[in-house]
């Protein structure tokens, strides 16, 4: 196989080399991309734009990267960016033709490079520990110990806030990543760092010490960046891409995806579901990892259920008779063929299979379900009953939605608590807004023993590797991790 990449390398150089040839113009962007049948998209592992989870490759700049490739009929081929100043390193160069890495629009990067139509809204948030002063301004940050990840966006706001706080100063890390450096505020060996707020919504889970002290800035759009030409064909099909992934739903759904579970954050809540997780869950690891194996899902979202459940107590029991690890009511008992449902081995088991079945029969109502829509689908189900989440599906088409996306059906939940629409369904009144926050919480508790089990950089390093069908190439020397803009 090896002896035949010449001839297709030779192939692709003669593609490019009869382009030029025909044409009285040099070939645009676009016509280049084609040329080559590969979109080269230059990025950076991070949990916020590219990362190798369970099922494969994920995250926002892979996703919109994707399925701009199928769009343009060419094989996506990323290259893996490890220092963030190789981002546009690579664009400039012309190694790769798009940096999609959740990079802020700003006016000296609008010199070096092309921007398209901004895909997501973020702002800049200064992060503190929790225990000391909370600074307000500018000026209160003066004296601190700043550091931020070189050559990003941030830079160029402190130089900004430096005009109101002339004494302000800062350290430009130049491999620590986004993530790294807060990290380093939540253990005390920095001050103070700066942040956007989507990552920092993924963050502060694993950190709640950490707080928002301020906004350096509001509304910065992030964007893909191109290589400059006089053209800008590419941008144009990037743009019309984007405007049809807003009219279809796509791009809210996507971000609904990594977003759309992080709204709220409990500190109480996270802090003792962390020191849970040191003294209890060890007692029932080994029973939440047999169950995943048997039901086929990953034992830390049965884990997640059975802490929304009952704070892992097998002896837990709610005012309307469910009882033990998994909540089972006695009919759902009785049809799993649970004798004691204070048996955590019952416990564990019946509620990860009466999970599989869900899913297994919410798969089965349609082909255009996929995951992970399919499990937070399944998960409601598990709280609110089967016949509920079918009533939550129609109010959903009934207002213009997808029943089969998970972002339509949570705006659908609420719903099942007003008379005007409850007496439309079939099964009646439900309490929509508790499945809603059922799901959010846990998605969120899954996310946090994804990052306690797998480690900080979780999402380069999954509990059980896939391989990717897209081949990355390195760019670079340096260090990977959390974007910064």
């Amino acid at each position: 196989m090896l002896r035949f990449a010449p001839i297709m390398r030779t192939a692709l150089l003669i593609a490019v080399a009869s382009l030029l040839c025909t044409c009285a113009r040099p070939p645009s962007l676009l016509e280049e991309v084609r040329a080559l049948g590969e979109l080269r998209v230059v990025t950076r592992n991070s949990p916020i734009t590219y990362y190798i989870g369970q099922a494969g490759p994920e995250g926002p700049d892979y996703e919109l990267a994707r399925s701009f490739a199928e769009r343009l009929g060419v094989k996506l081929k990323l290259i893996e960016a490890e220092r963030f100043a190789d981002l546009l390193t690579e664009i400039r160069a012309g190694r790769a033709h798009i940096a999609a890495a959740g990079l802020t629009v700003t006016p000296e990067r609008a010199r070096l490079v092309d921007f398209g139509p901004s895909y997501h809204q973020v702002s800049q948030q200064v992060v503190y520990r929790r225990g000391s002063r909370r600074p307000r301004t500018p000026a209160d940050l003066v004296g601190k110990r700043i550091e931020v990840v070189a050559k990003s966006s941030y830079v160029e706001s402190l130089h900004a806030a430096r005009r109101e706080a002339p004494g302000l100063t800062w350290i430009e890390n130049p491999t620590a990543d986004a993530g790294e450096l807060l990290n380093r505020v939540a253990d005390g060996t920095a001050d103070i760092t700066v942040v956007d707020s989507n990552l920092f919504s993924v963050f502060q889970r694993f950190h709640p010490e950490l707080l928002v002290a301020f906004e350096l800035s509001k509304g910065d759009s992030r964007a893909w960046a191109f290589q400059r030409r006089s053209e800008h064909r590419l941008i144009d099909e990037a743009g019309a891409h984007l405007a049809d992934m807003r009219a279809s739903g796509d791009l809210g759904h996507l971000m609904d995806r990594y977003y759309g579970h992080r709204g709220s954050f409990d500190y109480a809540g996270t802090r003792k579901f962390i020191r849970d997780y040191k003294n209890m869950l060890p007692h029932y690891r080994a029973l939440f990892e047999a169950a995943g194996k048997r039901a086929d899902i990953d034992w830390r979202l049965i884990a997640a259920v059975g802490y929304q459940e009952s704070h892992w107590n097998p002896v837990a029991e709610s005012p309307k008779g469910a009882l033990g690890m998994m909540m089972l009511t006695p009919d759902t008992a009785l049809l799993m063929n649970v004798e004691d449902r204070s048996d955590p081995v019952q416990s564990i088991t019946a509620g990860s299979k009466y999970l599989w079945r869900m899913r297994r029969r919410i798969s089965r109502l349609a082909l255009g379900i996929a995951e992970p829509d399919l499990t937070w689908m399944a998960l409601a189900a598990y709280n609110m009953g089967y016949g509920h989440l079918l009533d939550a599906r129609r109010i959903a088409e009934l207002n213009g939605g997808n029943p089969d996306r998970w972002v339509d059906i949570k705006r659908a939940l609420p719903l099942l608590m007003e008379r005007r629409w409850y007496e439309q369904t079939r099964w009646g009144y439900a309490r929509g807004h508790e499945t809603r926050a059922y799901v959010r919480n846990i998605r969120n508790y899954y996310d946090i023993l994804v990052w306690l089990t797998e480690g900080r950089n979780a999402h380069r390093q999954p509990e059980q590797p896939v391989e990717s069908p897209v081949k990355a190439v390195k760019a670079g020397p340096g260090t990977a991790g959390a974007n910064p803009s």
